[in-house]
């Protein structure tokens, strides 16, 4: 019988699960003596590596001992909580990473809540222990509380933990720091001792079950998942149960098993065998893939709800086309159906001819679909971010989150009020070394413009951790718009440091001189609560008299940065954000000045 050991590796975002696995994968002895090997091989897209996080799960598979032990290293971030919760679907054991200074977080509680409803085995790595201020055994109690807190039975009570830093590629089952040896066996050895081999039955008849999607333009839609029972061969016809019951039969077109970081066609697989399949173009999560005449449906999977949505539209702003290679509502089209591919948690539906509305899990997950976008060389501009209301037993309800806020005791009465403003409900408060943790329920509007706010209010040393809790009835309908007004061009051209030296006293700018502008971009921040249409391109105007104040140098303070997010969450409902491959640009809806203010009258009145 084959020696498998299915594993996933969860965490809080930032907790090291990926270079975790890269330790794994180099210890294994998995990668070639003489092989390249990338820091964070996991995160294999720009953006994965540029932000520091897994936005995709990843499957890889080391050979240890005489074992196969295939990983899944999840995303830690909650807009990507549908894939962790498909995962333990898959697998049988859970690694559990933990920082051994921030201890338990909130998406630590979130990724933990899902393995042990699933009933997989828990192995706990309190992970970063050469960090100077490592607090290891309150840190296990933190774990434990978590784990009784959420209802573990007495066999997951029973964790194994090991203390390792995987940066440093050391670990041990002791938590004192001179114990640290430079190996991940430890970790490896747990695995194979304390995660139970797949309940097998390589006898039966096949049923196989895609949990993730992937999809390339030569083969199509690819579902990834776990053989759960008997065998399954390249060229089989075999019978798909569709989510809605009825019955496809297609044949394997190709198999892919993982090694590494590879992907390795493969001709057979059985039962506990982590594989990708294609041959069905439309294959979904949760479908099972069973032998022709034996359909035997497997319980579907859960695919959570999108909570925000957006309109994704083609770009109508006077500098449309000069910075990007597709702008057309078609190409968009196109790009955000192939997207839907892959991505179960994506929907999207046309909205007039122009544009289309995107719904998805939160803010990242949207504009990191937004980023790509525009890195594949795509114009479009977007809407503010708005959650999605449901109708449940005839009261409209609205998404609420928890929130985690960790802060300097000298912030936390601004914080506050703050979020007191926003609809947020304290529910603890903590203290610990001049840093106060904050939690509370807030619905999901009362956070789109936050973190913006909340950057600045804390400067810069606050955290702010947040995930989905559930559906209550919708409060006060203020929540989520920004309260200051906007400085707004009513020219176009070049803006020039002599317009911008005199209107700084009005607000703060967003741009700096020789940027081009155009009517109705959104160039700066009012300091009142209106907006204000202004000349940014206006240059001096030319005397033949010196003056005794004469050629003074303006100088200018530095421009506010403006990230995408930043940009999604500053916007109110009459603006929009244009993406180009080169430039985020805040605009008003409506760009002549003159038709804008007749607009706003009628809407005051």
């Amino acid at each position: 019988m084959k020696k498998i050991r299915n594993v996933a590796i969860i965490a809080h975002v930032d907790h090291g699960k990926t270079t975790l696995v890269d330790q794994l994968l180099k210890d294994s002895g998995t990668f070639r003596e003489n092989e390249q090997v990338d820091v964070r091989v996991m995160d294999s897209n720009d953006l994965e590596r540029e932000r520091g996080i897994t936005i995709l799960a990843k499957t890889t598979a080391i050979n240890y001992k005489d074992y196969r032990i295939n990983i899944l290293d999840t995303p830690g971030h909650a807009d990507f909580g549908g894939e962790v919760e498909r995962i333990m679907n898959m697998v049988d054991g859970v690694l559990l990473v933990v920082d051994a200074y921030e201890g338990t977080m909130p998406q630590t509680r979130f990724v933990l809540k899902k393995a042990l409803e699933a009933g997989v085995t828990p192995i706990v790595v309190v992970n970063k222990i050469d960090k100077p201020t490592a607090r290891p055994l309150e840190v296990v109690d933190e774990v434990l509380d978590l784990f009784i807190e959420l209802g573990a039975d007495e066999d997951q009570l029973e964790f194994p933990v090991i203390y390792a830093s995987a940066l440093s590629g050391t670990s041990s089952y002791n938590h004192e720091l001179s114990t640290q040896e430079q190996t991940m066996k430890p970790i490896l050895d747990t695995i194979i001792e304390h995660i139970p081999s797949p309940s097998i039955d390589t006898e039966g008849s096949l049923q196989f079950q895609p949990a993730l999607l992937d999809y390339n333009d030569f083969v199509g839609r690819i579902g990834i998942g776990v053989v759960k029972r008997g065998t399954i061969k390249v060229n089989q016809m075999v019978s798909c149960v569709r989510v809605d019951g009825s019955i496809k039969q297609f044949r394997i077109a190709k198999m892919f098993g993982f090694i590494g970081l590879k992907r390795v066609e493969i001709q057979e697989a059985s039962a506990g065998d982590i594989i990708a399949i294609s041959g069905l173009p439309d294959i979904s999560v949760g479908e099972t893939v069973c032998e022709v005449g034996k359909e035997d449906a497997l319980p579907l999977l859960r695919i959570d709800e999108p909570t925000l949505q957006m309109t994704f539209g083609v770009n109508t702003s006077p500098f449309v086309g000069r910075e990007g290679k597709f702008v057309t509502a078609r190409q968009i089209e196109d790009r955000l159906k192939k997207e839907t591919e892959r991505d179960v948690s994506l929907k999207i539906k046309p909205y007039d001819n122009e544009s289309f509305i995107v719904s998805g899990r939160g803010e990242l997950h949207l504009s990191i679909l937004i980023e790509n976008m525009r890195r594949e060389g795509f114009e479009l501009q977007v809407s503010k971010p708005e959650i999605i209301i449901k109708e449940i037993d005839g009261t409209k309800c609205e998404p609420f989150e928890d929130v985690q806020i960790d802060v300097p005791d000298e912030y936390v009465g601004n914080v506050i009020e703050s979020l007191g403003n926003r609809e947020g409900i304290m529910e603890n408060m903590s203290n610990h070394d001049g840093q106060t943790r904050l939690n509370y329920t807030i619905p999901s509007r009362g956070l789109i413009g936050f973190s913006t706010d909340f950057m600045t209010m804390t400067k810069g040393y606050g955290m702010i951790n947040h995930t989905f809790k559930e559906y209550r009835p919708m409060v006060s309908t203020k929540v989520g718009e920004r309260s200051l007004g906007v400085l707004v061009a009513n020219e176009t051209g070049k803006s020039t440091a002599y317009a911008l030296g005199g209107l700084e006293d009005r607000g703060i700018m967003f741009i700096e001189p020789g940027v081009e502008v155009y009517e109705g971009m959104i160039v700066g921040e009012h300091s009142h609560e209106n907006d204000l249409a202004v000349n940014v391109v206006k240059g001096k105007n030319l005397t033949n008299t010196r003056s005794a104040g004469k050629d003074h140098t303006v100088v200018l303070k530095r421009p506010r940065q403006m990230s995408l997010e930043v940009c999604l969450d500053y916007i109110n409902s009459d603006e929009l954000v244009e993406v180009t491959p080169e430039n985020y640009r805040l605009r008003k809806r409506i760009l002549n000045t003159n038709e804008r203010k007749k607009f706003d009258s009628k809407k005051e009145k």
